[in-house]
């Protein structure tokens, strides 16, 4: 499968979606350190990162004819500060908007499928509007925004002029669904909208994955049969009030923070040197800046301005003590292999995992995508040589 990344960032869908089977044929990133690291990752030879071809510079620029069209897929997680809750909500008028310029990639590479990742704050309702003419725009990618012609009567030129919109031979069925990580095996309560689109010509049948794990089984295995609390070597507190869950659940129970980092190796060892976990001091708590429980999926790690925004990066230890994650503990909690290495400092590394999706889950998408395309492959051929028969 064969596929392009956008807005690469550290790497997180990017690794997820090759975890998943697809070659990429350009990696795109214009972020000095975010470069450094996917170079430093691809130069240590890491498995999935190894071929990567690295394109450092602006999508806006990139000559994206000379890549082979007609991707298997086109990937990115479009710049989410116009649309984040904790940003300055300036939203299409950002500069920093890249809608348009994924959709002007579409327009030339024609991709099979694609897949876009985005912030929750991109469905509150002062963005409505605009998120509704983003689909439109994937929908419809060669009904193009005329010169002088604003956002707003393009959008309405998309809805109201379907004999157009037919003619236009480059068409999406285009769907969007907010994800929380949590639901599928990430040790992160991360809600991210995700937008897949599939090329209407083609017979590609791909929905949503349904979630696969639950809070609900976590609260059975730690209040209920206690197998949590087991898995830790733990004594099984007492009960706290609340009602235990009688009936097993039919999914996995959530990942929690315990689950990932019980087992990385003592601060201040060689090993702990080279993963890169190496406690920060200066973490405190307060209201609105209180970390992460330990026995729960970690609160939705964010990269802020500079570095660490608060409390989202911390935890809170068994004895109530506060900490900031190390670098490691947190790239845990995105699910990235502890292979993969960041360049920068402390902060600037945790800007870059704050800011990358989660790979579990990239992997996750990426796999129902390329079964999808592999089903419509296959039927292809089905046709193809069943056509050949009846010829002879």
């Amino acid at each position: 499968m064969r596929s392009v990344e956008l807005f690469a960032g550290a790497g997180g869908l990017a690794l997820g979606l090759s975890q998943a089977g697809f070659g990429h044929d350009a990696v795109v990133e214009w972020d000095v350190h975010a470069n450094g690291t996917l170079i430093l990752n691809r130069d240590s030879q890491l498995p999935h990162v190894v071929d990567w071809p690295i394109c450092p510079g602006d999508v806006r620029q990139f000559p994206f004819d000379i890549l082979k069209p007609e991707p298997d897929l086109l990937s990115g997680g479009v710049p989410c500060q116009p649309f984040s809750l904790g940003g300055k909500h300036q939203g299409h008028t950002d500069r920093r908007n890249m809608f348009p310029a994924f959709v002007d990639a579409i327009r030339i590479l024609r991709p099979r499928t694609i897949l876009i990742e985005n912030v929750k704050g991109l469905l509150r309702e002062a963005f409505r509007p605009y998120l509704d003419y983003v689909l439109l725009q994937i929908s419809n990618p060669e009904l193009r925004l005329r010169d002088g012609e604003s956002w707003e009567s393009h959008a309405a030129r998309l809805q109201r002029d379907p004999v157009a919109s037919v003619a236009c031979g480059l068409r999406y069925r285009v769907q969007k669904r907010l994800l929380n990580a949590a639901d599928f095996g990430v040790p992160q309560r991360r809600e991210r909208v995700f937008i897949v689109g599939t090329r209407s010509d083609l017979p590609i049948n791909w929905e949503f994955p349904k979630p696969t794990h639950s809070f609900e089984s976590l609260m059975f295995d730690q209040r209920a049969s206690g197998d949590y609390w087991a898995r830790h070597g733990l004594r099984m507190p007492e009960p706290d009030g609340h009602s235990s869950p009688r009936l097993v659940p039919d999914r996995l129970p959530w990942v929690t923070v315990r689950d990932v980092v019980s087992d990385l190796p003592v601060v201040g060892t060689p090993e702990a040197v080279r993963l890169r976990h190496a406690q920060i001091p200066g973490a405190r708590a307060y209201p609105g800046h209180t970390g992460s429980t330990l026995d729960l999926p970690s609160k939705t790690l964010k990269a802020g301005d500079h570095g660490v925004p608060g409390g989202e990066n911390m935890v809170v230890l068994d004895d109530g003590a506060v900490r900031y994650l190390t670098i490691r503990e947190a790239a845990r909690v995105q699910t990235f292999p502890d292979e993969y290495q960041f360049q920068g400092s402390w902060t600037e590394a945790m800007r870059q995992i704050g800011n990358a999706v989660p790979v579990e889950l990239a992997r996750m998408l990426g796999e129902t995508l390329a079964c999808s395309l592999g089903q419509m492959q296959r039927e292809k051929t089905s046709e193809g040589a069943a056509v050949g028969a009846g010829s002879v």
